[in-house]
Parts: C-alpha cells; structure tokens; sequence
C-alpha cells in the first residue's frame, strides 16, 4: 500500500502549527506589500497584514507562489511518502491550481493535483477528507477523484463589515460605498463552487448574521437533505482579523445556538479571502463529511 501525503496551501486557513497536528503539509501563500513580498503565517501575520490594509496610503495584493516553492515542498514531502495529494485553492480564484496541475505532469503520477473548487474551511475539510480517505487504505489518484466529485457539497457565507475593500478592488463603485456606509449596508457574500458572488444586502451586522443562519439552514434543508440525514455535515465558523475579540465570540456562540447538536469549529479566513474584503468579516460553512 502507497504511502501517501496530503498538502494544500494557506488559503486553506492552516496555519504550519496547525498543520502539524493534523498531519498535513501547507505551502505558504505569498503577499506583496508595497513592492516587498511576504509570506502567510510565515513573515507576516494576520493581525500586521490587516494593519498594513488598513493604511490608505500602503499597496498590498495576491500574489502566486514560483513553480519552484511549489516543486520544493513536494520533493521534500516525496522523500518520505510515495504520493501526495495537492490541494489548492479554488481554479475559479486563482491560477495557482492550473499551474500546479502543469508542474504535477513532471511527476510520473506520483503527485495529484484536487481541483475541487474549494478555499478557506471547505479547503481544510477537504484535506481531513483526504486523511480520511488515506486512512482506509486509499490512493492519491482515488482520493484527487473522491474530493472533486465532492466539488460542490459545501457552501460558504460571508459577512463584510465595510464597503472600503471592495471598492478598493473595483467590486463596487465609490458612491454605492458611501450610499452603503451611510445606511450601513453590510453585504453578504457567497462561495459555492468556484466563485465569490453577492448574496443579499443587511441593513446592520445582526440582519447580516441572521441572513447567513437562514442560508445555511436552508442549503441543509434541501441542497444537502441527504448528507444532513445521515448526519454527514459540518458546520464551521470562520472571521477576519478583528481588534474586538467579543466579535468572534458572539458569532461563535451564536452558531452554536443556531446549531445544536453539532460540534462548531472554525479558523481565520485566508488572507487571500482578507485582502477583499477587509478585517471585521464574519463567515459560516457547512460541507458534506466523507464516509464509507
């Protein structure tokens, strides 16, 4: 039987002590702040990195690691496993998954690239997915196969608490800004699938938290019936950098209240999701758990 690893980058929201526990391996994704490159959770954390967004006067954007800190880290985990398991980022908001899969070509089948239209908690779900799935004896090719047809049993819910960072992206224009901020217009935003798209408009964060509740609710009562009946579902919370930690707090209990019965775990949003829309953001998830 293979041995077989599991990787993915830091838009995943693992951080690299996270990812020692669970086992896995993440590739740090790379920022470029007023020309300087850094890395996530590596040089930068997430409280400077907002700090430096938060500064009008600073430049920071995405950015795609080299093909070369990719192959890398996949020559360092190959000398100790006989596959692995890459899972990138959604294709749909990066060309990083194109290019790895051109890079995995070079590799005699020994490396599979997951193109399963996932970021941030549904991306760490797919790689406890992939655990699972090693764990009952499968292989790299089997478990790339699984996880995309998986694609589009999660959704993702996003809560922003200013229009700047999207205006700032040219997502919105400056006057629906200030229209918004002045009727404190809190968007909601949705990723199923390889997008992030509108949702609804809040008047106020309570309006926004409670439309992203009923969201989920209702994908849980139709879209994933099947998978909330035979208890397969998880349901995870996940936030922006914020200075008021009684923000977090309040959300996670509120899921919680929302959710019972259900074990809520969550971690930050990935920086590459932050760079977007700013610190103060709120999100749920639910995905469908992989069983045999």
């Amino acid at each position: 039987m293979s041995k077989v690893a599991v990787v993915c980058d830091s838009n995943s929201g693992i951080t690299q002590e996270r990812a020692k526990e669970l086992g896995i391996f993440v590739l740090p994704m790379p920022f470029i702040v007023d020309g300087r490159e850094y890395h996530e959770e590596i040089d930068i954390t997430q409280q400077e990195f907002f700090r430096h967004m938060e500064d009008p006067n600073c430049q920071v954007s995405t950015s795609q690691p080299a093909p070369g800190e990719v192959t890398d880290l996949w020559d360092k985990v190959l000398k100790d496993y006989d596959e692995l398991v890459y899972i990138p980022m959604s294709s749909g908001l990066s060309a990083s998954c194109q290019t790895a899969r051109m890079l995995a070509a070079e590799y005699d089948g020994r490396v599979e690239v997951v193109n399963n239209q996932r970021i941030s908690v549904t991306q760490e779900a797919s790689a406890r997915d992939a655990l699972y799935l090693i764990d009952h004896g499968w292989n790299a090719r089997d478990i790339r196969k699984k996880l995309e047809e998986e694609k589009f049993n999660s959704s993702i819910y996003i809560m922003v608490d200013t229009l700047k960072y999207l205006q700032k992206g040219g997502r919105v224009t400056a006057a629906a800004a200030l229209i918004g901020s002045m009727f404190r217009i809190k968007p909601v935003l949705q990723i199923q699938g390889e997008k992030l798209d509108a949702f609804a408009k809040a008047r106020g964060s309570r309006q926004g938290r409670k439309i992203m509740l009923d969201a989920i609710r209702n994908d849980m009562d139709t879209r994933f019936k099947e998978f909330r009946d035979k208890g397969e579902l998880m349901i995870n919370y996940s936030y922006t950098y914020s200075s008021d930690e009684s923000l977090i707090r309040g959300w996670v209990e509120e899921i919680q209240e929302a959710f019972p019965g259900y074990e809520i775990t969550g971690t930050p949003l990935s920086l590459s999701i932050g760079c977007h829309i700013g610190p103060s953001s709120l999100a749920v998830t639910v995905s469908h758990r992989v069983t045999l």
